[in-house]
């Protein structure tokens, strides 16, 4: 099982891999090891998912979700790196923000607010070059 969030976990046998030779720079190995990892998650027929979560993450990341990793010369690390960049891109997927409520400013907030630039003014003022009379 893949766990996503408290309330949603996918089944590996969902996810469709897909493995293939790296490209860049390598020697004898490159050519004959697939370790360039690609994993799908079809997220409109997944049985697993709630019909909430489905529509959210239908919006947010459309019906199918691809990952590749081809970072390291292993497959398995491939494969473990491609996992992780899925849970972690449905997770904030699935991730509810929190509504925000506007603040006015504190009085005191204003004060510092205004002495601040009154300070920064005299500053100013006192590095100033003396009139001339």
């Amino acid at each position: 099982m893949l766990k996503i969030s408290r309330t949603c976990a996918i089944p590996l046998h969902e996810l469709e891999w897909r493995f293939s030779a790296s490209g860049g720079p390598g020697g004898q190995h490159v050519n004959t090891s697939n370790t360039k990892v690609e994993v799908r998650f079809d997220i409109a027929n997944s049985p697993s998912l709630g019909p909430r979560q489905r529509e959210r993450l239908l919006e947010r990341l459309g019906p199918v979700v691809r990952v590749v990793a081809s970072d390291t010369r292993s497959q398995t690390r491939n494969r473990d790196l491609a996992l992780e960049r899925l849970q972690a891109r449905l997770a904030d997927g699935l991730r509810i923000d929190p509504e925000r409520r506007p603040t006015k400013p504190t009085r005191s907030s204003k004060a510092a607010r205004v002495d601040s630039k009154r300070k920064r003014g005299e500053v100013k003022r006192l590095r100033r070059a003396p009139p001339d009379d």
